[in-house]
């Protein structure tokens, strides 16, 4: 028996592929798997190739496997495109009816399935998808009873026939796959699961998640890949709670109405991609001069322009940080995981009140997109702090405002929302003094620029876990530095180059703006080399490495920049060959 295994469907988008993967993957996490899912898709709602790969473990898993043990293939172009992945002996189930071969070179067993047919008897070519999973689901040998259950869940609001014409789908592409392969495969049978149960769910699910917990209770957002299913998600779960989302006609107005929303008490996000992100950059500037705590999350994918709306890239850093016009106090936060997803929309959401600046939570497509598991979350850690929220202020003297902008110690003034007794007051983006009287006083416009950015200057030393380390070396021949998604990829590659006796320790950046030099220092000076992985063409957070840490000749890029995620082998090779090149 085998602890893990990998499995992808791939077809034409909009034929079933997404339905088949979501059915055979919450089957599995019924059953108490770890899984860790990748999504090839095409900017488009139907045609181009798509494809969806899922990793089956006993174990916990936070990386797309190398290789891949069994294909599903509706077309021929799928074997074309996905084949060189397989393993040796790896198997194809492909649909009959286009007459499947394999590529030259490649070593596979080919199943040729009556997928189609099969679905055409039952009545429709749409019943395909769940033929195709019954034939994928009978290979492993695994109990049909599970599969069935979650068939029942998937489609059961469309009623019982319906449902029994997709378990009869199964039944018969299970058969007719063991008629081809004479039983289950004794080489690809798993090891039992450990029946715990676990969440299954894509970073965008545990960010809404958590905007939830947070008490967001506003969401202005215009659609975008890879940040739409935020959207999606509060607009189910946003009324249940007295909230509400609304579609916006551009990013602009999303992040104009969310500064409004949270000015009068309310907290609110919006979420959208790179080229959102640009045009909420003059709004983000007024947020920053008006102290308005406003949550803003980007799914990064790969620019510029429209450029590759659905695929893997972390190239927003810089615009993120340098984006905005002028100078203001800002935060980006950078998850790496699901759940620090769910935890770290909750601080953002503290972060912004407390600091009363925006907040930008920083994920990838890989992250937003790619459904995982993960463990169960701890609603205990949920803790809301408002910041300086005043509710009763004290009464200013005679003809004088409230004083919202103080000159305070640590640059953070008390702050009120509309129509609280005392605490009338100016509100506007040009600059002014401390009741937000405009002004172009030189001594007030210094006084007050100092006061707003001193109030990152605490920001490192709260924020829960600025970086996150591995170092079990005190002296490592080689710190890999990564960021978003990379993590469990890195962790992968670092199990495989230890085994080469190469001592290696890792750090997640998780803080990406202030940024934690001093908490990421002392591993970047005790290590020989230093290696950063990212998804750009540029190396944005080697150059803030280098920039506020220091250690230029020792720090190394490793750069993935087609669209694709990290495989472990990919950072493997490259580590050992840095490593390599410093020895000699």
């Amino acid at each position: 028996m085998i602890s893990q295994l990998s499995w992808k469907i791939g077809g034409q988008q909009g034929e079933g592929v997404e339905s088949t993967d979501r059915i055979f993957s919450t089957a599995l996490n019924r059953l108490g798997y770890y899984l860790y899912g990748y999504r090839h898709f095409s900017s488009r709602i139907k045609g181009g190739h798509t494809n969806n790969k899922i990793r089956i473990s006993t174990k916990p898993i936070r990386a797309i496997s190398d290789d891949l043990d069994i294909l599903v293939a509706f077309d021929q172009e799928s074997i074309d495109f996905n084949a060189h992945e397989l393993r040796e002996n790896g198997v194809i189930v492909a649909d009959a009816k286009f007459n499947p071969v394999l590529p030259e070179g490649i070593q596979a067993r080919l199943f040729p399935v009556p997928i189609t047919a099969i679905a055409e008897e039952l009545g429709t070519s749409l019943f395909k998808n769940m033929a195709a999973s019954g034939a994928s689901w009978a290979l492993l040998g695994l109990p049909l009873d599970v599969f069935n259950k979650a068939v029942e869940e998937e489609f059961g609001r469309k009623g019982a026939a319906v449902v029994e014409k997709n378990i009869e789908a199964v039944r018969k592409g299970a058969e007719s796959v063991l008629n081809l392969a004479g039983g289950p495969l004794p080489e690809f049978q798993l090891e039992p699961a450990d029946g715990k149960q676990k969440l299954f769910m894509i970073g965008n699910d545990a960010i809404a998640l958590g905007a939830v917990a947070a008490g967001c209770r506003f969401m202005p957002a215009y659609p975008i890949t890879p940040a739409s299913e935020i959207m999606e998600y509060l607009i189910k779960a946003l009324p249940k709670f007295g909230g509400t989302v609304i579609q916006t006609e551009d990013e602009i107005a999303a992040c104009t109405m969310a500064i409004g929303a949270n000015y009068g008490g309310v907290r609110a996000l919006t979420a959208s991609a790179g080229p959102g992100l640009s045009l909420m950059m003059e709004a983000i500037g007024l947020a920053g001069m008006t102290e308005t705590p406003v949550v803003i999350v980007d799914t990064q994918r790969g620019g510029p322009s429209t450029g590759l709306p659905t695929k893997q890239e972390q190239s927003d850093l810089n615009a993120m940080i340098y984006g905005t016009h002028g100078e203001i106090p800002k935060i980006v936060l950078s998850p790496s995981t699901i759940e620090e997803c769910f935890y770290d929309t909750i601080e953002s959401f503290n972060l912004a009140e407390k600091y009363q600046c925006p907040v930008i939570l920083m994920t990838d497509l890989q992250l937003s997109l790619g459904k995982q598991s993960a463990e169960q979350l701890d609603y205990n850690r949920i803790v809301i702090d408002r910041g300086a929220l005043v509710n009763e202020p004290a009464a200013p003297g005679e003809n004088q405002l409230f004083k919202r902008y103080e000159f305070t110690a640590d640059g953070i003034s008390p702050r009120v929302v509309p129509g609280v007794k005392h605490g009338i007051h100016h509100v506007t983006g040009v600059e002014h003094d401390q009741t937000g009287r405009p002004s172009e006083s030189t001594d007030n416009r210094q006084k007050m620029m100092d006061k707003r950015m001193q109030k990152m200057n605490s920001v490192a030393a709260t924020v829960t876990d600025a970086i996150k380390v591995d170092a079990p070396h005190e002296a490592p021949d080689l710190l890999i530095i990564g960021m978003g998604s990379t993590g469990g990829t890195i962790d992968e590659a670092r199990s495989r180059i230890a085994k080469e006796g190469i001592k290696t320790n890792h750090a997640t950046v998780r803080l990406i703006h202030p940024f934690p030099a001093e908490q990421l220092k002392p591993y970047v000076e005790k290590a020989k080399v230093v290696v950063v992985v990212e998804n750009n063409a540029t190396g944005q957070l080697a150059d803030q490495i280098k920039l506020h840490v220091g250690f230029a000749d020792k720090i190394k890029n490793v750069l993935k920049y087609n669209g694709n995620p990290f495989l472990p082998a990919e950072i493997e090779q490259k580590c050992k060959e840095l490593t390599l090149a410093w020895q000699h």
